[in-house]
């Protein structure tokens, strides 16, 4: 008699990495590095296919953020770390500095506040006068501005495939094209459901991104809030324009939203943009208004925290559909502060989609947000509020989501 086939063993990991977004293979980096084992399961057929690869691609300095907070801590730790690890692996970046700039007298207070901000930071950033202005962008006009010498610019989608090959180098292992479709926790392990077989997990990490509230639901935890997806759109500069723009160029945003307005940007590839926007998707991956998926769009608009937060800025959010929907509207945004750019120097760029936790009162979460179950083997953590300046502060980010499942602290690369 033949003996029966034995059948395959499920794969087991120390570590489960839900997403293949910058923040889970900055994660599944840091562990990696400590010897433990280390599966990424990614849907998308291509790493850092949402939030990573569809941003600005600024390296953020680190001064918007309240001080003490996830965000500015690990901003400012993460820009030096960026570019240190862009010239590691001689990935494209550069340190542009940039500008801040207020363009009316009511946006002095608030360009003061970010002046204290930086200083509470650690943030280099001195104070110009509209004639400083023009000695950094002779085409920008403004009434005062921030100059912060360490913002620069580099490419988060390459950044993250070569945190994938290292992740593998390291022997850890990185599946693309591979959805979750549950996370089910047990004593001693989690099983993390795929559409081609379960993995499991000593531990888990979940870094969904659009989707992480959904996965949170979905493993049994009560993720507190939910993703309302803002598509942002950009807008690319003619040859003519571009040449207006040196470098880096802000509007001083609005301190009610975590957006930063529509800035100016000189890309890695010398290419200007414009950008973003911020207009509800219709979608959770609703890249143009074209893309509508009914039931998601019915979740964003029946959610009692979107309805809160539409009752409070509506006249926002129509002035940003508006700008959406018109060139014209558009550019009146941009010329505040390049007033020599026209209609005609403007052309769709991309957009892209920023997962934003809102909470059922309709407040916006204005920081990094984690959410554990359990401690040890067995334990899951959700990332669940994570848009900019995540992809900034990735690699930090990392070390941090290892010490809370670990307790080992690993320092930065060196």
């Amino acid at each position: 008699m033949t003996a029966p086939a034995a059948l395959p063993s499920t794969p087991r990991a120390d570590v489960v990495v839900v997403g293949g977004g910058i923040v889970g293979l900055a994660t599944a980096h840091a562990v990696a590095r400590t010897g433990r084992s280390v599966v990424v399961l990614e849907r998308e057929h291509r790493l850092g296919a949402h939030q990573t690869g569809n941003n600005s691609n600024v390296i953020h300095s680190g001064l918007y953020y309240a001080p003490g907070g996830a965000k500015a801590r690990l901003a400012v730790a993460g820009c030096a770390e960026t570019v240190a690890f862009c010239r590691a692996h001689d990935l494209p970046h550069k340190v542009t500095g940039k500008l801040v700039v207020a363009t009316e007298p009511e946006e002095l207070p608030r360009l003061a506040e970010l002046a204290r901000r930086g200083v509470a930071n650690g943030v280099e950033a001195h104070e110009v006068d509209a004639e400083g202005i023009r000695t950094h962008e002779p085409h920008v006009r403004g009434i005062a501005a921030l100059s912060v010498p360490s913002t620069g610019i580099c490419d988060y989608g390459r950044i993250a495939e070569t945190l994938g090959t290292l992740v593998a180098k390291e022997g850890g292992e990185v599946h693309t094209g591979r959805a979750v479709t549950g996370i089910v926790r047990r004593a001693a392990d989690v099983v993390v459901r795929t559409d081609t077989g379960d993995v499991l997990g000593h531990q888990v990490v979940v870094c969904g991104g659009l989707r992480s509230d959904e996965l949170a639901r979905a493993a049994g935890a009560d993720p507190g809030v939910r993703i309302v997806p803002f598509r942002g759109e950009y807008a690319g500069f003619s040859e003519p324009a571009a040449e207006l723009v040196k470098g880096l160029i802000y509007p001083v945003p609005d301190p009610a939203f975590p957006f930063l307005g529509v800035h100016a940007t000189r890309g890695v590839d010398g290419h200007v943009h414009a950008g973003p926007n911020a207009v509800l998707a219709l979608a959770r991956e609703g890249y143009s208004w074209g893309a509508v998926k009914p039931k998601e769009l019915l979740g964003s608009l029946t959610y009692s925290g979107t309805v809160a937060l539409a009752r409070k800025h509506w006249r926002y959010g129509l002035g940003e559909v508006h700008r959406s929907l018109s060139s014209r509207a558009m550019v009146r945004q941009i010329q505040r502060m390049l007033p020599e750019v026209r209609v005609e120097d403007l052309s769709p760029a991309g957009a892209g989609v920023r997962a934003q936790a809102v909470r059922p009162d309709g407040s916006l979460v204005d920081d990094f947000l984690f959410v554990e179950q359990g401690h040890g083997d067995g334990a899951i953590l959700h990332v669940l509020n994570a848009p900019s300046p995540a992809a900034t502060a990735a690699l930090p980010i990392g070390r941090e989501i290892l010490e809370r499942l670990t307790g080992e602290k690993l320092g930065p690369l060196t």
